[in-house]
Formats: structure tokens, C-alpha cells, sequence
């Protein structure tokens, strides 16, 4: 009897249609058998009780069950020789079996053993939006979304491998077909059913997956430096009169337009206290003193931390919470105070600071309360993001930590409306799970967890311009959740606003360059101009063909180069802060721009491009103001502009594992590198991000 329910191995993918009755089987299995020129499996218990019913007019009985499910398997295991590269099974095994549940209670042991046992490529499960239709051996028109669950919930028990299919019959039709398409791919990439459902729901394109294997086995072509960008060199100088000069004019022109300020704020602060909970892991209280083990360690974040230890603004609550659970903590020694004190802050039964967002935590200490970075970016919104008594603050966050977020806005965004007069709004997005990117082991293979799932890893900050593309601006700031300061936000206001002003006045230009291309008869001078005019204010070559080309196509060659999202960059003096910084690059095309670089993108093997980064005078603050309308009014599609031939190959372990993951293109290099770009140096006080929590004892985090 099992014998007879044996699956015959092959290598033609198998695609179960699967459903209660009356939801488009079989209509499915000959549309796609069709499809893909192959062969289709018919439901065998369709006609064994439809010949059992015209000649006794019974009905089907358990007994009828193990018969159907062996002529099922006969059919199918004949089907392989007739298929070509697919075979479409119309019902199952596990159709029967859930049948015999619905119908009698039970399972007879071998149906169920046979329909666990049968694989299938993929299950499409059909859904009952669908009228019910009438025959001799349908008789369940009722409680069909009921029926659907059962069904379901054995696919789920199972662990079969199985995607829905809603809607009309054409749109079923093509979701399966794509679905099919796709699954042929992740096949040949070495993808299995499960892999390909899991990458499904995450809704990532199989060919950002070949993509990412690609740059993983192959490595990502290093960026060409051609010298660093300096001050007049590709770094706009900016006095003290030019800076308000600038700063009035985007006064005058903000009541027109649309601002926003956009803060990437995902992720937990784990790195921030990363010192701190090494040594929770490896010190040993009453074994040596904590003295011995920073002299051991050499730890000289831990012993700056202890110095500083009252100046931290969560210094007395963290106290406060000692004393109260611990009365006798203040007769403790040295050593036990400390170590109870950093155990209490990163503890999950603790304050678990560790584990949170930093844009929750505590930066600022005044003479009233304590701020944390939210509360400082609705006060910089206010002050240079405001047009018409409104402004709107952008964060984007992990989905888990949005709840932290709102608690700490509601709490303090009325306060600061009351005391402005601005109308503060906040909105929040997430990175998209789809541009998540999938890892590999050390030998090229895919990196599974251990119960064999794919491992993926967040697609790296370049992911945000996702989220950039889809705010609704003519301006948008942009600025770290980290980067903040508890003074002088008059003077961080005046340089992001000047940096606006900068945009607008180089934008006026560029749209009215643009607007003059469209016309007709189009003047050598006007092209002559606009030539020099990219080569000395947005400091691009045009191509040394250019003057061979046609008129209509110069016009055209402008208005595409023109035609973009622009950025104005702030910089600072390079002061040895690990990052990216300003640098002319030299494209595949040979042709010089400007772009913001990281360590990572240069060839470290290649001398003269290392003595090319070491001589980089500035470094990129992620202070950035960005254009992202058109001249036409429109917003630009910005992964339009996308470089996606860089990123970044990042090695990481897990579980004592070591893996490697392709991160995206940074959002301010890769992500932007075809934006029109402006770099522009801005005094080091506009740069004060807090990377590990000794930089909150620094001055720009501390009252004054």
C-alpha cells in the first residue's frame, strides 16, 4: 500500500495547486501547463467519484480515500516523463488528507504519512473569493473561509512550502506565472523552496539577490580618487557675512516652500556603550580591582568614563535607582559602587540604554530637565526648518523602538510648540525590509541559521533613500539623530540655513537654465554659458566631446546633466574622525566630480590612492541640505540616481561564525553620487555626534 504512494524522484519542478473545492484548481493548472508548454495532472477523484456517483449514485466514503490518494500518485509519477522542466499537480495528497479531517474527523495514518512525506517545489493555495459553482460532487458552499483556514493551517503544520493566490482569475494566473519565474531563478542561484518564500515575503527582487552574490564573489570595483576636494578646490569657503548673506536669502524665499527635516534614527545605541559592556563580560568583581583591570586592559574609555562619571546626564538617576534598591550602597568600596552602577545602566532589568535607540536617551543636562536627542532636533527644526509657523520632523526608525519615540515626543513637542509658536509635526518610516541583503559564508555558500534559514542583514543607511524618495518637499535638512549640541543652536541654525540658501540660489539658476533649454532656438551663447557655469559652480567636466556634438544633442546632454536632485554638503576640518570626506573621483566615463568617499571604497593595495585619503584636508559631517523637486514642480525619483554598481562588502560573526554582507550604496555617496553636489566647509562646532558615551563629556554636551 505505501509502496503505491511513493513519490518517483525527478528534477521537473512540481507545482501543487492547492484549495478547497471550487477555487480555480484546475483552471489554473491547464492555464500554466499552457504557459509553459508542459504538462498538467488532473484531479483523480474528480472522476473516480463521478463515476462512482452516476452508476450508484453514492457519494464518497472513507474507505474511497487510500484508492484516490494511490490513483493521485499514479498520475503524477506517469506525468514526469511527458513534462517538460514543470509539471502542474491539480490537487494532491494533502488536499485528501485535509478532506478526510473536514469530512470525517480523521486521517487514515497512511494518507497522512504520504502527504507529509510528498514534496512539492511550491503549493499555490487558492483562495475562496470566487463564486461557489454547483455540481454532482460539490456540497460545501458555506463556511468556505473556514474550510480555506484548515487548509491553510496544514500547509503551515506541514511546513510546506506555499504562496496565496487572490483575486480574479487573470490576476492569479499572473501572479503564478512570476512567482514561477522567479523560483526557476533562486533555483539556479542555489535557492531551495523555503529560501525562496522567505525572500518572497521580504519582497526582494531575486535579482537584487544575483546581484549581491555577485559583488560578494567577485568584490565591488574601488572608487578612483583624483585628488582630495580642498578649499577652493572643490570646498566653497563661506565668511561670516557670506554665511548670513546666504542665511536671509533662504529667509526670504522659505515662506514658498516646503521644508523638512529627515534624522536616520534606527538602530540601538549598543555601540555607544560597547566598552562598557566588554567590561561587564570580562571583569570579575572581588578578583582584581577595576584599576588593575584598566591598567590590564589597557582601557582608557573605562577610565575616562569613571572620571567623568558625575557629569553624564543620567548620572543621579542612575544613582537614585542604587540607592533605593541597594540602601547599603553607600557604605560599599570603590570598586562595588562602579561596577553596580555601569550593571544597573546596561542591564535589561536595568536601564538597558544598551538596547535602546539612541534618539531616547539622555544627552543634555539643563537647569530644568534632562534632553534627550529627540527634543534637541524638534528645537533645531524650529530653528532653521520652519516655514508658515510650521515645521515637520522626520525620523526613521526601527519598528520596535517607534513606541520609545512617541512617548518622548508626546511628552515634550508641546512644550516646545508653546514656547516657539511653531507647529511641530513628526512623522516616522522604516527601512524597507526589501532592501535587506542576504549573506554568505567564507566559502561562498549561503549563511544559515541553525535551523537552516537564510541569514540577512539591514541593506546599510543607503537603504533611507527609499525613504527620502518618498517625502513630500521642496527642502529637506538632513542631520543624524546623534549629532546635536546643548549650545549655540543660534550658530548651527545660521550655517544650515545658509547651506539652504546656498541650494536655492544655484537651483534658481539651474531651473531657469532648463526652462530656457526647453525652448525652441536655442542659443550657442546660452549653451556656452551653461558649460561654464557646470564647470565652475557644480565643479563637473563636460565630456571632451562635447564640442563635436550636434546642437540638439548639446541641448540635450545639458538639460540631462542639469536636470537633477541637488545637495549642499557641509565639511568640517578633518580632525582624524573615522568617516567619509570630500574627494574628485574619476568615473568609468574618465570624467572628474565630485564625491564623498569612505575608507572602504579605496583600494587600500594601491599607494597612490591611499596617499590620495590620507591627504583629505575635510570630513563629511553628514550635514546635508537637499533639493528634490524638479523645475517642473514634480519630485525626482531618486534611485534614479543611484550608483549600484558601489557599496560596501561588510564581514561580520555570528554564533563564532564569520560571514560577509553587501551593504547598499551610503545614502551620501553612493546613493546620491549622481546628484548635482556642493560641498561647502562649515565651522567644526556644527559637528558634535555622540559615537561612544564618553563624547558626552565633551563641551558641546555639556551645560554651560
Amino acid at each position: 500500500m505505501e509502496e503505491n504512494l511513493k513519490q518517483q524522484p525527478s528534477s521537473i519542478i512540481k507545482i501543487a495547486l492547492y484549495g478547497p473545492e471550487c477555487t480555480g484548481k484546475t483552471t489554473l493548472a491547464k492555464q500554466l501547463a499552457e504557459h509553459f508548454n508542459t504538462v498538467w495532472i488532473p484531479e483523480f477523484a474528480r472522476d473516480y467519484l463521478q463515476q462512482k456517483w452516476n452508476n450508484d449514485k453514492q457519494i464518497c466514503q472513507k474507505e474511497d480515500l487510500l484508492p484516490i490518494a494511490i490513483g493521485q500518485t499514479k498520475l503524477e509519477n506517469e506525468a514526469l516523463s511527458k513534462a517538460n522542466t514543470f509539471l502542474f499537480i491539480d490537487t494532491n495528497l494533502m488536499v485528501t488528507k485535509v478532506f478526510s479531517d473536514i469530512y470525517y474527523g480523521e486521517c487514515d495514518e497512511v494518507l497522512e504519512k504520504a502527504a507529509k512525506k510528498h514534496k512539492y517545489d511550491l503549493f499555490f493555495l487558492t483562495d475562496v473569493d470566487v463564486p461557489w459553482e454547483k455540481d454532482d460532487l460539490r456540497d460545501r458552499p458555506n463556511d468556505r473561509e473556514l474550510t480555506l483556514k484548515q487548509f491553510e493551517e496544514n500547509l503551515i503544520h506541514y511546513k510546506k512550502p506555499y504562496i496565496k493566490l487572490t483575486g480574479s482569475k487573470e490576476k492569479r494566473f499572473q501572479k503564478a506565472v512570476n512567482s514561477i519565474s522567479k523560483y526557476e531563478k533562486a533555483k539556479m542561484l542555489g535557492l531551495n523552496s523555503f529560501d525562496f518564500i522567505e525572500i518572497e515575503e521580504r519582497e526582494i527582487h531575486i535579482e537584487k539577490i544575483e546581484q549581491q552574490i555577485h559583488f560578494l564573489m567577485s568584490g565591488i570595483q574601488s572608487v578612483q580618487l583624483e585628488r582630495p576636494a580642498k578649499l577652493n578646490d572643490g570646498i566653497q569657503l563661506l565668511s561670516q557675512d557670506e554665511a548670513n548673506y546666504y542665511a536671509n536669502f533662504f529667509e526670504e524665499k522659505k515662506s514658498q516652500l516646503r521644508l523638512k527635516k529627515f534624522v536616520p534614527a534606527s538602530g540601538a545605541a549598543s555601540r555607544m556603550f560597547k566598552f562598557l559592556s566588554e567590561f561587564l563580560q570580562d571583569y570579575k568583581l572581588g578578583e582584581e580591582s577595576i584599576n588593575a583591570y584598566i591598567n590590564r586592559k589597557k582601557a582608557k574609555n573605562l577610565s575616562l568614563f569613571l572620571i567623568g562619571l558625575d557629569k553624564f546626564p543620567f548620572y543621579e538617576d542612575v544613582i537614585f535607582q542604587l540607592k533605593k534598591t541597594f540602601p547599603e550602597y553607600d557604605s560599599w568600596g570603590y570598586d562595588s559602587k562602579n561596577y553596580a552602577f555601569i550593571k544597573l545602566l546596561l542591564s535589561k532589568s536595568g536601564f538597558n540604554f544598551a538596547n535602546k535607540p539612541k534618539g531616547i536617551l539622555p544627552f543634555h543636562k539643563y537647569k530644568t530637565h534632562v534632553a534627550t536627542p529627540i527634543e534637541e532636533h524638534l528645537n533645531e527644526a524650529v530653528a532653521y526648518a520652519t516655514s508658515n509657523k510650521r515645521t515637520t520632523v522626520h525620523f526613521t526608525v526601527s519598528a520596535e523602538h517607534q513606541l520609545g519615540f512617541e512617548e518622548v515626543i508626546n511628552e515634550i513637542k508641546p512644550k516646545i510648540e508653546a514656547t516657539s509658536g511653531v507647529d511641530i509635526r513628526v512623522n516616522f518610516s522604516y527601512q524597507d525590509k526589501s532592501t535587506d541583503s542576504i549573506a554568505l559564508d567564507v566559502n561562498n555558500q549561503f549563511f544559515r541559521e541553525e535551523n537552516e534559514n537564510l541569514v540577512f542583514r539591514p541593506g546599510g543607511h543607503g537603504a533611507l533613500i527609499q525613504n527620502l524618495n518618498l517625502l513630500d518637499a521642496d527642502i529637506v535638512f538632513i542631520k543624524n539623530i546623534d549629532n546635536v549640541i546643548q549650545n549655540h543652536i543660534d550658530e548651527i541654525a545660521l550655517y544650515k540655513k545658509a547651506l539652504a540658501g546656498i541650494l536655492l540660489e544655484k537651483q534658481q539658476q539651474i531651473f531657469s537654465y532648463l526652462r530656457q533649454l526647453d525652448e525652441n532656438n536655442v542659443a550657442k551663447e546660452l549653451l556656452d554659458e551653461i558649460v561654464l557655469f557646470i564647470q565652475s559652480k557644480l565643479h563637473f567636466e563636460v565630456t571632451d566631446d562635447f564640442s563635436k556634438y550636434t546642437k540638439e544633442s548639446k541641448v540635450e546632454y545639458l538639460r540631462n546633466y542639469l536636470n537633477r536632485p541637488i545637495r549642499v554638503c557641509g565639511m568640517v576640518k578633518n580632525e582624524g574622525e573615522p568617516g567619509g570626506g570630500p574627494f574628485w573621483v574619476r568615473d568609468r566615463k574618465g570624467l572628474v566630480f565630485l564625491q564623498i568617499v569612505e575608507s572602504s571604497q579605496i583600494d587600500e593595495k594601491d599607494a597612490n590612492q591611499m596617499k590620495i585619503l590620507n591627504s583629505s584636508t575635510h570630513f563629511n559631517p553628514v550635514d546635508l541640505v537637499c533639493g528634490i523637486r524638479n523645475y517642473r514642480g514634480g519630485n525626482f525619483d531618486l534611485t534614479e540616481f543611484i550608483d549600484h554598481t558601489s557599496g560596501f562588502i561588510v564581514h561580520k560573526n555570528k554564533g563564532g561564525k564569520d560571514l560577509k554582507a553587501y551593504e547598499l550604496p551610503g545614502l551620501w555617496n553612493g546613493a546620491m553620487a549622481k546628484w548635482l553636489t556642493v560641498f561647502v566647509e562649515v565651522p567644526l562646532i556644527t559637528f558634535n555626534p555622540v559615537k561612544t558615551v564618553n563624547d558626552l563629556l565633551k563641551i558641546a554636551h555639556q551645560p554651560q
